[in-house]
């Protein structure tokens, strides 16, 4: 490629922070925006600290939100661990392995649906869709406390599944259109610390709500009722206050808003609230790196399923009361939730991804291997630092993973589409965790401690290895071009055919 072709595209990308300047003379240039309504410096740039004030006014109106409306997914998701606790078995009569199979049934339909659901997300904006998929598992987790036996609950977590599968992604995508790639990480990380929230809370509030004592009505179906009521105000209130997009952003300016455009079209995506194109969007699967992508999401999901619906029969190995048991999972999830933010923030100030990843997967695959090579009951304050272990590396390689393969796919559609896969794929592979931990095998859980940590093991060498073959393949491309070009020195408004394009870079 000819460097100075290349200079005369992205003269101004220099390697940059996140709230580094943006030339305004390439930017209004390219999306039409008049030069005058856009506030900048003698040189002709934007005042970084228009920048920090917009990502601060995002912040304070997203996040906040987006972490509430997650931590009620979760909830309403994983609840049923604590249920089980409290004696929803005995009053359903579930025998054998229908629990089991109880957990299983919910990651059919979160697969099958999760895809269409992300890409009608995309048509018709996320900001409208994920309030309607709150309000849907909201209900269903209402409906819960009335089931009286397995097939109704069966039911319920069927349709429950259904308006989950498409949540997360679609989070993700939306907020891949108001941050830049650098800024990415700690967002999602600040939004994903919700589920561990979540997981500590649910522990906090089966607790409490399991003192209540009614001679009708079981402390295990107080919880899904308080929980879903919950969930269905939030979902009224998400659909008032989620901007649709950064144009339809009221608080805002409208020259902040105008920036808010133009700083995705220099480091986000290659067209700014792209049209959907169904076909063009499947193309990002024929890259072997999205294949890889999605076999890493599939060894992720093992740990963090196993964590997310079996560490209260975990810590129950140590011999607590039903209500210790509960309260014994606050602490663990807590810890997960600090070092997802920990390593999320490190990742976004170095601007790499994979090592991170790779730390994350270590945490768990230690954590299983000690909690099953050691007589907990002899070893409780070891087996209880166990199962920090196994909390502290289950949610990080789930957000730096999902902002990996989204930091490297500038075409919105293409992004959208692999998030849909890359997630559902996740979370499918509960149907592993929850056919592993299996009754016979109580309370020691050995065959099912063994195959998570092995699945962590297999994720951690294949994460290491792309990140190797990226940085192998930077150096091909600047080699083969003739320049020594970064990913901060791309912008992505010219990437829209992905790797392909000659001036690709990895995002590592």
């Amino acid at each position: 490629m000819d460097p100075e072709k290349f200079v005369s595209v992205s003269s101004s990308m220099k390697e940059k922070d996140e709230t580094d300047p943006i030339d305004i003379d390439t930017a209004v240039g390219t999306v039409g925006v008049p030069l005058e309504s856009v506030p900048t410096n003698a040189a002709g740039v934007i005042d970084p600290a228009v920048e920090r004030a917009i990502c601060r006014r995002l912040d304070m109106r997203l996040l906040p939100l987006l972490a509430l409306m997650y931590l009620f997914n979760s909830l309403d998701k994983s609840n049923l661990g604590n249920a089980k606790t409290d004696g929803m078995t005995t009053d359903l009569h579930m025998v054998g392995n229908q629990y089991n199979i109880l957990l299983s049934v919910f990651y059919i339909p979160y697969v099958l649906f999760a895809f269409p659901i992300t890409m009608i997300g995309k048509r018709l904006g996320p900001a409208n869709v994920l309030p309607v998929l709150m309000l849907g598992f909201g209900v269903m987790s209402l409906l819960a406390a009335a089931c009286t036996n397995w097939g109704g609950l069966m039911a319920v977590r069927w349709f429950l599944g259904t308006f989950e599968g498409a949540f997360f992604p679609l989070v993700i995508y939306y907020l891949t259109t108001f941050y830049r790639r650098g800024e990415l990480a700690r967002r999602l990380g600040i939004f994903y610390a919700a589920s561990n929230i979540a997981s500590a809370f649910s522990g906090l509030l089966a607790f409490g709500v399991f003192q209540i004592k009614h001679s009708r009505v079981s402390g295990w179906q107080y919880l899904f009722l308080i929980e879903g009521a919950a969930t269905v105000i939030m979902s009224t209130l998400a659909f008032i206050f989620l901007p649709r997009d950064i144009f339809r952003c009221t608080f805002l300016t409208p020259e902040q808003r105008e920036i808010g455009f133009l700083r995705m079209q220099r480091d986000s995506s290659s067209v700014v609230n792209e049209k959907l194109e169904l076909k063009k969007a499947l193309k990002v699967f024929s890259h072997p790196v999205a294949i890889v992508w999605i076999l890493i999401e599939m060894c992720l999901g093992v740990p963090l399923q196993s964590v997310s619906l079996f560490l209260p029969q975990i810590v129950a190995r140590l011999g607590y009361s039903t209500v210790k048991t509960n309260l014994y999972t606050v602490a663990p999830n807590i810890c997960g939730a600090c070092v997802l933010l920990i390593l999320a923030f490190s990742s976004d100030f170095s601007r790499l991804r994979f090592p991170f990843i790779a730390i994350g997967f270590a945490f768990p695959v230690i954590g299983f291997i000690i909690y099953a090579s050691i007589d907990a009951l002899n070893s409780i304050g070891v087996a209880y630092f166990a199962c920090f272990l196994m909390t502290a590396g289950t949610a990080a390689p789930s957000v730096l993973l999902s902002t990996w393969y989204n930091n490297n796919t500038p075409a919105e559609s293409r992004r959208a589409a692999l998030t849909a896969v890359g997630v559902p794929m996740a979370n499918v592979m509960g149907l592993v965790s929850s056919n592993i931990f299996l009754d016979q095998d109580a309370p020691v859980y050995l065959p099912a401690l063994a195959t998570t940590a092995a699945f962590g093991g297999v994720g951690l060498v294949l994460t290491v290895c792309l990140g190797l073959w990226m940085i192998a393949d930077n150096k091909r491309r600047n080699r083969k071009d003739g320049v020594n070009l970064k990913v901060q020195d791309v912008s992505t408004e010219i990437l829209s055919e992905g790797p392909a394009h000659p001036s690709y870079r990895w995002f590592l």
